[in-house]
């Protein structure tokens, strides 16, 4: 019985197959529109849309186990609609085939970003809440709703559990990312600022592996918060210098300064044709809590985040093959 990964071609998509090929697992790849980043890997190619519930029983058919990926990721604030349709519609519709079609075990995948902050003292763990407020990002609340979809989908009948990883990074990053993307200006000089903030970053194969124990080992209903290392822009912008040369930026934007000219800088970015990068709703992850617990994940999963600094290295290599960087990397490049 085949495996099924729907979002197939993204970032996390194609290191969660990569990871289970590994294991020898016949896994069936659903893409929407781009499938160059499965093109010669030993998988089932499936052509499917989320938004359309046939051309998922026509996916998840003979299937033991389906790994929801599929998700518009969004940091604009103008994109609730899409966001509903594919995250929230979507995870209802996988649901609705899964059932159907007897899937045995869904493992949906959400985000850090489902989860409301917690005060600063306060780890966020599984038991934080999600997020709630109107105020929110679109691309939270839709993740915090796909995951209602998931528990009602669970009051049915359907066996499924929940990761939820933070900033995801690494290698097989085809697109680019949004963090990939803002890795790849870093290493190529083409990031004029930091902006004085960061992230808690996790390996995207630590995260599949992750996952993958969970498909095994976790209870129906469980969650489970797939996190890393907190890093600052400016720390990382240190360390990929050391990697490749190439300068970090000197000036790092107060956040207050930068959160005052997000929506100038998102505007130019769309009116020049570019993925905007630096909006009002990136530079509210950038502030967020660092806090961020995989205690739970750690006890369950024997889950254990590799240091950052490998997953960077390894992605910059990763960049380089692919030709996305201006120049080599230095030959020694290992960081702990």
């Amino acid at each position: 019985m085949s495996v099924v990964v729907t979002g197939a071609s993204g970032h996390m998509g194609i290191n969660l197959i990569h990871s289970l090929i590994a294991q020898n697992r016949s896994v069936r790849a659903m893409v929407h529109v781009n499938r160059q980043a499965v093109d010669g890997l030993d998988v089932e190619v499936a052509k499917g849309d989320v938004r359309d519930l046939t051309s998922l029983l026509d996916a998840f058919k003979g299937a033991d186990v389906v790994y929801h990926l599929a998700a518009h990721i969004s940091v604009l604030r103008n994109e609730g609609r899409l966001l509903e349709s594919v995250n929230v519609t979507g995870t209802r519709n996988v649901v609705e085939a899964c059932l159907r079609c007897g899937v045995r075990r869904l493992i949906h995948f959400s985000s850090i970003h489902s989860i409301a902050q917690t005060l600063a003292d306060n780890p966020i763990d599984e038991s934080s809440p999600a997020v709630q407020s109107r105020q929110c990002p679109p691309y939270d609340l839709s993740k915090a709703a796909a995951e209602g979809e998931i528990c009602r989908g669970i009051g049915r009948g359907m066996d499924a559990v929940i990761v939820s990883p933070t900033a995801i990074i690494g290698p097989y990053d085809y697109k680019p990312s949004h963090f990939g993307e803002a890795l790849v200006k870093m290493a190529n000089g083409k990031l004029p600022a930091l902006v004085d903030g960061g992230f808690n970053w996790v390996d995207a194969r630590d995260v599949a592996g992750g996952a993958m124990q969970a498909e095994e080992r976790a209870s129906t209903g469980a969650r489970y918060i797939l996190s890393g290392h907190w890093v600052s822009l400016y720390d990382m912008a240190v360390m990929v210098e050391k990697i490749t040369g190439v300068p970090a930026p000197r000036f790092v934007c107060p956040m207050w300064l930068a959160r005052i000219g997000a929506p100038l800088m998102t505007a130019f970015d769309r009116l020049s044709g570019r993925r905007p990068l630096y909006t009002s709703v990136s530079l509210k992850a950038l502030r967020s809590h660092r806090n961020i617990s995989h205690r739970k994940a750690t006890q369950e999963l024997d889950y254990h985040p590799r240091p950052f600094g490998e997953t960077l290295v390894d992605a910059l290599r990763w960049f380089e093959g692919a030709g996305k960087l201006a120049r080599p990397l230095k030959e020694k490049t290992a960081m702990s």
